[in-house]
């Protein structure tokens, strides 16, 4: 994999990665529209620390649902492989601005998968999510059962995702491999996620909301340990399985080469435990404003990696204390708190 397109290139995972592929060689081209769902200077300082000062990194600016700038985009370069992280994110906001998902993480999608079935792409990897296994209670969630009742719009749009790299695989024998990220948190993260907003506001001493009263439970997962999980996929091209079976057909894996992963840290933590260990870290108290739950969310996440350690040998282990430890050293430089 010389060539690699990164979509969502100015994002939280999207620029750890590319930094992780400039320093093994590879050219990427990063595209990211910098849109104002939170701080642009926040995307473009990540981008510029992260994946800029380096010849083998392009900043593409354009929209995914641009269907002839993403057309002329794959007629420009030859991608060896293509990573979609590009995405309307946050299960809360998609209560409030439902048609944006759609725009990004669905219009968007075919976008990408077309430049890939034309362009002769190796392989095609794309973010999934936690959230699709949205009403399923059963522990740790595994990648081998159905997640068919989403309960946000944003989870029903990564499982479309999934659906329609499937058909492509299908139909076009295009490689796809889904990856389904679990609670991702460190340096450089999003604003609107919980480690984000709790630090400022202990910082600058206002409470947390801290929803369903703390009966909360995420499978926490370091940035470094999903970059890692990512790039190990990137180069493993996925085939069919001989031994599929329709009549007992398993979601995770099919006759086409296509397949779906967690990554996780296959451990799942209390939220006030990971408050606690953020106050230990900041050297402060946090006032708590305890909150039933949220629509679009769900009580508890809890990733089965089994397939992940089978097939790449590789298991997310960074513990809370050393990510929440590093995110608020970045925080504390980034903000000259």
């Amino acid at each position: 994999m010389k060539k690699i397109l990164i979509t969502g290139a100015a994002g939280f995972i999207g620029a750890h990665l590319c930094r992780k592929l400039i320093d093994g060689g590879v050219e990427v081209v990063g595209l990211d529209n910098l849109n104002d769902y939170y701080d642009p200077r926040l995307k473009l300082d990540r981008m510029a620390h992260l994946a800029g000062g380096s010849d083998r990194f392009t900043h593409v600016n354009i929209e995914l649902s641009d269907r002839g700038s993403v057309k002329d985009l794959f007629e420009q370069h030859k991608f060896d492989a293509v990573v979609n992280l590009a995405a309307q994110a946050g299960v809360r906001y998609s209560l409030i601005n439902p048609h944006s998902y759609v725009d990004t993480n669905i219009v968007g999608f075919v976008n990408i998968l077309e430049g890939c079935r034309y362009s002769g792409v190796k392989h095609f990897v794309f973010a999934s999510s936690s959230s699709v296994y949205g009403a399923n209670t059963k522990m740790p969630f595994s990648v081998h059962d159905n997640v068919d009742h989403p309960v946000s719009l944003y989870a029903a749009s990564k499982k479309s995702n999934e659906l329609m790299a499937h058909t492509y695989s299908h139909l076009f024998n295009l490689p796809t491999t889904g990856l389904r990220f679990f609670t991702v948190y460190g340096p450089w993260g999003r604003p609107d996620m919980a480690l984000f907003l709790f630090t400022r506001a202990i910082l600058e001493d206002r409470p947390i909301d801290v929803f369903n009263n703390g009966n909360m439970e995420r499978d926490f997962t370091y940035i470094d340990d999903i970059v890692e999980g990512v790039f190990r996929v990137i180069h493993r091209v996925p085939t069919g399985d001989a031994a599929w079976d329709g009549d007992n057909p398993d979601p995770a894996t099919s006759y086409c080469p296509y397949r779906v992963y967690n990554i996780g840290n296959n451990n799942k933590e209390k939220l006030l435990r990971y408050i606690e260990v953020l106050e230990s870290c900041l050297g402060r108290k946090a006032k708590k404003n305890f909150m039933e739950m949220q629509p679009g969310d769900v009580p508890a996440t809890y990733a089965d990696v089994d397939d992940l350690v089978a097939d790449f040998d590789y298991k997310p282990d960074t513990t809370l204390e050393y990510g929440i430890s590093k995110f608020v050293d970045w925080y504390r430089d980034y903000y000259k708190v």
